[in-house]
C-alpha cells in the first residue's frame, strides 16, 4: 500500500467515532409522558417498547425515549409536556393524562401525540372523529361508558343484590362529567341506587371512605384514574379496613390484594400505542391514524380477598375470569 493511501485510510478510520456520535445525536426522540410513575408502570413501559419494536424502532439503536412522570401529581403534566417540546421530540406518547388534557394539548400544539385515554376523544375536543382525528392527536380510547354496566353487574353478581353502591370519581379528571353521566345511566338501567364520591388526591381517600360508611354503602366501584392507580395500596387498605367489596378498573388492584377488577387490557393498549408511535416515526400522520378501541378485556378476581370478606365467588365468575389469584 502506498504511503498516501495509507494516510487516507487512517484519516477515514479516525473519523468513524465522530460519525457514530453524529448519528446518535440525530436519532429521533420519543417523548413518554405519564401521570403515573415508573414504579407502578414498569410493565406498561415494556409493552410500549414491544409495540415500538414491532414498528421497527429499538430504543438506543434507532430511537431515543425521554420519560417524564407526574408521579400522581397531574398539575405537573403541562410543565412536563413543555419540557419534552424543549427537547425537540418527534412524537409524544401520553398515558394517564386525562386530567388537564386541554392544558397539555396547548403545550403540544403541533407535535404528533399518541394518547391512551379512557374517555371519548371527540367529546374531549381533541379529535374530529374516531376514524379521522383531524389534528395532531391519535391513539387508543377505551370509551369507558361501556364498562360501567359490566362493573356494576359483576359487583352485584359477586356480592348479591345490594341497596347502595358507592362510586369514586376524580373531579379534576377531564372525563369526570361524562363518567358521572355514564355511571348514573348504567345504574338507572339496572335499578341500582348509587352514591358518587369525589377524591382528587390521595389525601381525600379517608374522607371518601368515612362518607361511604356514614351513607351505609355496601360496595364500591373505583374506575381507572392516575390518582387512584398511584394510590392503590391505600385504597386497597381502606377497602379492607371497612370490609367493603370493591371492583377496580385495573388488574394491578387485585394483584396487590384488592377484590376484583374489570377493564381493557392496559398492556395491550400500550403495545398498540407503541406501534402507532413507530408508524408516525416512519412518516404516518396522526390525522390518518384512527383512534383504536380495545378488543381485549380482563376480569381478575382475588379469591383470597373474597374469602377475607366472607364471599364465595360464584362458579359463573370463576369460569369467566381471565385470572384467579388464590
Amino acid at each position: 500500500m502506498k504511503r498516501r493511501e495509507f494516510i487516507a485510510l487512517i484519516g477515514c478510520a479516525a473519523a468513524w467515532p465522530l460519525t457514530a456520535t453524529a448519528q446518535q445525536v440525530t436519532l429521533p426522540v420519543v417523548g413518554f409522558l405519564s401521570g403515573r410513575s415508573l414504579s407502578s408502570d414498569a410493565h406498561l413501559v415494556r409493552a410500549f417498547r414491544n409495540g415500538l419494536n414491532e414498528a421497527g424502532y429499538v430504543e438506543g439503536q434507532n430511537a431515543v425515549i425521554k420519560f417524564r412522570w407526574a408521579e400522581g401529581k397531574p398539575d405537573k403534566l403541562p410543565e412536563l409536556a413543555a419540557d419534552l417540546v424543549a427537547h425537540k421530540v418527534a412524537v409524544v406518547f401520553m398515558g394517564a393524562a386525562d386530567v388537564g388534557v386541554h392544558k397539555i394539548k396547548a403545550a403540544l400544539p403541533e407535535i404528533p401525540v399518541v394518547f391512551a385515554t379512557g374517555g371519548d376523544p371527540v367529546a374531549l375536543g381533541i379529535a374530529a372523529s374516531l376514524a379521522r382525528p383531524g389534528g395532531n392527536f391519535t391513539g387508543m380510547t377505551v370509551l369507558s361508558a361501556s364498562l360501567w354496566p359490566k362493573r356494576l353487574a359483576l359487583l352485584r353478581e359477586l356480592i348479591g343484590r345490594t341497596d347502595l353502591i358507592a362510586v369514586l370519581i376524580n373531579p379534576a379528571n377531564d372525563t369526570a362529567a361524562q363518567a358521572t353521566k355514564d355511571v348514573e345511566a348504567a345504574a338507572k338501567d339496572i335499578g341500582q341506587r348509587i352514591t358518587l364520591l369525589n377524591a382528587k388526591s390521595e389525601t381525600e381517600f379517608d374522607t371518601a371512605f368515612t362518607t361511604i360508611s356514614s351513607e351505609r354503602a355496601n360496595a364500591l366501584v373505583v374506575p381507572d384514574d392516575a390518582v387512584f392507580i398511584n394510590g392503590r395500596k391505600k385504597l386497597i387498605a381502606l377497602a379492607s379496613q371497612h370490609a367493603l367489596p370493591t371492583i377496580y378498573g385495573r388488574r394491578e388492584f387485585p394483584t396487590d390484594g384488592g377484590l376484583v377488577s374489570y377493564g381493557a387490557s392496559v398492556t395491550d393498549q400500550y403495545r398498540q400505542c407503541g406501534l402507532y408511535v413507530g408508524r408516525i416515526l416512519g412518516g404516518a400522520k396522526p390525522t390518518d391514524l384512527p383512534f383504536l378501541q380495545p378488543t381485549k378485556f380482563e376480569l381478575v378476581i382475588n379469591v383470597r380477598a373474597a374469602k377475607t370478606l366472607g364471599l364465595k365467588v360464584p362458579e359463573t365468575l370463576v369460569v369467566a375470569a381471565d385470572e384467579l389469584i388464590e
